[in-house]
């Protein structure tokens, strides 16, 4: 219930500030990490070594895993936390969920994969509400991204996903690239996030013009991953992994 109340909390300062302080996770890890020693303690005292192997194994590669993603910008600092914390701390089904334990039997990759399921609704809302006010855009932008007033630009949550120049008077405007935009998320150059924005009024001041002069301005959604994170972890725990239930019934089993 740690965890759960922690991530929640934290899913909360993400959606509101775009910031989750290091010092959140303090409580839960104070509470947590004691009973993850002593459940490695257990499993070891009852001869069960090598599923304590394979659980710290897969909590150490997870772990990693997560660290260079958030290094690389693929994924936001709480984030990659909030996994981290939920490989070392819970590597197993606490319990049995109404749906079974997956053959994997690691509970954080559970995790990760409902929140995946759940974050590729993202896309289609977006595109029904891109639908539903009649923006136009090229293909894969009316799936990733949505258009806001550029005078309000400061209000939303997301990375710009357009490049302007002013040209004699003339503005031109032009989508950055999927793949541009990757590479600029990893390198973290060139991008630019609305917070950003807030944050250093004066070091975007050209760029607020024109996206003020531009009328309206393309931007990708600022779901943080950590309120699926959440989901995932709730659904992980009582129900079970998502993926691996979907192919159980899939497969008439």
């Amino acid at each position: 219930m740690a965890f759960i109340a922690t991530l929640c909390y934290a899913s909360l300062l993400d959606i509101r500030e775009r910031r989750v302080p290091f010092r959140t996770w303090y409580p839960m890890l104070l509470i947590s990490i004691p009973f993850s020693a002593l459940f490695y303690i257990l499993l070891i005292a009852r001869g069960e070594f090598a599923i304590a192997l394979y659980l710290g194994a897969m909590a150490i590669i997870f772990s990693l895993f997560f660290y260079l993603f958030a290094y690389f910008n693929l994924f936001g600092g709480a984030d990659a936390w909030a996994l981290i914390f939920i490989s070392v701390c819970i590597p197993a089904f606490p319990f049995t969920p109404l749906l079974g334990v997956p053959p994997h039997a690691f509970f954080p990759f559970s995790v990760l994969i409902n929140a995946v399921l759940i974050n590729l609704l993202t896309p289609v809302a977006i595109y029904l509400y891109n639908f539903k006010k009649g923006n136009t855009a090229p293909f894969p932008y009316l799936f990733i991204a949505y258009p806001v007033v550029g005078s309000e630009i400061l209000e939303s949550h997301g990375f710009v996903m357009e490049e302007f120049e002013e040209d004699d008077g003339v503005l031109k405007r032009r989508f950055i690239g999927i793949g541009e935009a990757i590479r600029r998320m990893a390198t973290g150059k060139g991008r630019i996030y609305t917070v950003d924005l807030r944050r250093n009024p004066d070091k975007f001041r050209n760029e607020c013009a024109l996206f003020e002069k531009a009328g309206r301005v393309w931007i990708t959604y600022g779901i943080p991953f950590i309120v699926p994170i959440s989901a995932g972890m709730i659904i992980a725990l009582f129900f079970g992994d998502m993926f691996y239930s979907l192919l159980i019934s899939l497969n008439g089993v």
